[in-house]
């Protein structure tokens, strides 16, 4: 039996630090911890990581509790912010705003579920606004927030939130927690690959000073280079231009000036879109555009004139192409984050892709050989993922009515995927919205945009309909008024955030 080979992956190489090296290196660390596995990561200074202020999902606080974070420790060391939703200005028509919460809208009402009682009053000329009937939004607006119960005595109470946070402090964050668990870091430029003659697979990366690290699978977060991945493996990419055409940004902070409200803030340009993202110490902000409709300068322009604050730093130009790498794993390389594939921030996905890749693998870890069920069944679930975003993202740019820019004229008659084409079919005709029971965006999230954005159904639910005028509106009071009282008994975000989670740079005021 000793004499039998070992089929374990015991050597594990992470090649880039950044948010997705750290957090892959953190993950594993903390599951592999006492298996007499090990876990290198290779980060070179020489090298720079996109490092702009994120805003994240929900999903992120799965991620920390799987590795046992405090999160008012994590809030506090990378001057975070809580975020309830996002904001959309000016995505359906001019002068338009909607929020996408992270909560649900209202409660069952009979038979039907809340949003086609909802349609029923719409049509009949006698709707509240949607978001009223929605605590997140409410306590968003407001600039409240709570913690939110861990048991809610009721389906109005229940909510999540995430974080707006320095993408680059959480990294430095979570590399200590790596390290603490057995995570070894190597500082050094890969300037070669070797593989195997025979089955192609990574053997060995050799760094800029001679030292040569060997693996048994191997985690490429490079970024945009894809140094394993692409470079050495030449695995391919699945262009998503034609969906998502922007493909430069400015990214700048500024100095706060208004009390910081728990949301993020996404604001519609002729050319593209604007991101506001709070922190503790600073707004994030940054312009996403497709310089088929705009000027490099004129986009920077638009980004400086529309700050709220004084700038901390010059404008950073960004290069990106939208898509995906046609298999995320490839032999024994599994490529998680920018290496892996990019689509724009515009539901603060990133991260969330980032971690989706890492649960993943963490299922799926492999034996030395690497098994090719295991490897399609990853590509499977991260194609998955992948084209679901890809099609809630143009969701936000199909469903307009604006006529004031090329960009929105060009997306709203393009030819769309036929899996977006049939959930905004299925919407408009019978207010039918996706319902996953995994991975990202529920029914509350498309409901948020279909609606926000003007999209209302020409059909609803007939059951909708077994409830007499009186006993709806009733029912529908009902709720706004428990959601508003439940709000106004919040605090500010402001104080939450001095009592909670203020960070050493001081919290906002």
């Amino acid at each position: 039996m000793n004499d039998l080979p070992d089929k374990t992956v015991r050597n594990i190489v992470i090649i880039g630090g950044g948010t997705a090296g750290w957090m892959t290196a953190a993950a594993l660390a903390c599951r592999l911890s006492g298996t007499g596995s090990s876990i290198t990561l290779v980060e070179s200074t020489e090298i720079g990581t996109v490092g702009v202020g994120e805003a994240t999902l929900p999903q992120i606080r799965g991620f920390n509790q799987m590795l046992g974070i405090d999160e008012a420790e994590m809030m506090a060391k990378t001057s975070a912010t809580i975020k309830l939703g996002i904001e959309f200005r000016d995505w359906g028509k001019l002068g338009d705003s909607y929020i996408h919460p992270f909560g649900n809208y209202g409660e069952a009402i009979g038979p039907a579920e809340f949003h086609h009682c909802w349609v029923r009053t719409h049509a009949s000329g006698n709707a509240q606004s949607f978001e009223e009937y929605c605590l997140s939004i409410m306590a968003a607006r407001a600039g409240k927030f709570a913690l939110p119960p861990d048991n809610p005595s009721s389906v109005l109470d229940a909510y999540t939130h995430a974080f707006q946070f320095d993408a680059s402090l959480y990294a430095a964050f979570l590399s200590s927690h790596a390290k603490d668990n057995g995570a070894v870091h190597v500082e050094g430029k890969v300037v070669e690959v070797a593989t195997d003659s025979e089955t192609g697979f990574i053997v060995s990366v050799t760094l800029e000073t001679g030292e040569e690290i060997s693996g048994d699978l191997f985690v490429d977060c490079s970024g945009f280079r894809g140094i394993l991945i692409e470079q050495e493996l030449e695995t391919g990419y699945d262009d998503w231009s034609e969906y998502l055409p922007c493909n430069r940004a400015y990214a700048v902070p500024c100095e706060i000036i208004d009390p910081v409200r728990p949301f993020t803030r996404a604001t519609a340009r002729h050319a593209g879109w604007q991101w506001r993202i709070p922190l503790q110490h600073r707004i994030g902000n940054g312009h996403v555009y497709c310089d088929r409709y705009i000027s490099d300068q004129d986009a920077v322009d638009q980004l400086m004139s529309t700050l709220e604050g004084k700038p901390l730093a010059d404008p950073k130009q960004l290069f990106f192409k939208t898509g995906k790498r046609r298999n995320l794993w490839n032999k024994n390389c599994v490529a998680i984050g920018l290496s892996g594939g990019f689509l724009e921030p515009l539901e603060s996905t990133s991260i969330d892709l980032i971690q989706s890749g890492i649960v993943n693998l963490l299922n799926l870890l492999p034996e030395k050989e690497c098994a090719a069920a295991d490897a399609n069944e990853y590509n499977r679930l991260m194609d998955r993922e992948y084209e679901r975003v890809r099609d809630f993202l143009m969701l936000h740019y199909v469903a307009t009515q604006r006529e004031d820019g090329e960009l929105w004229r060009d997306m709203r008659n393009m030819d769309w995927p036929d899996s977006l084409k049939h959930k905004i079919d299925a919407f408009k005709h019978r207010a039918i919205v996706p319902d996953y029971t995994h991975g990202l965006f529920a029914a509350a999230s498309w409901l948020s945009v279909f609606i926000g954005q003007n999209i209302i159904p020409e059909h609803y639910d007939p059951r909708a309909d077994l409830m007499a005028d009186e006993a709806l509106a009733e029912e529908l009071g009902r709720i706004e008024k428990h959601i508003a009282q439940s709000a106004g008994q919040m605090t500010s975000h402001d104080v939450f955030i001095a009592e909670y989670g203020a960070s050493f740079e001081g919290a906002a005021t």
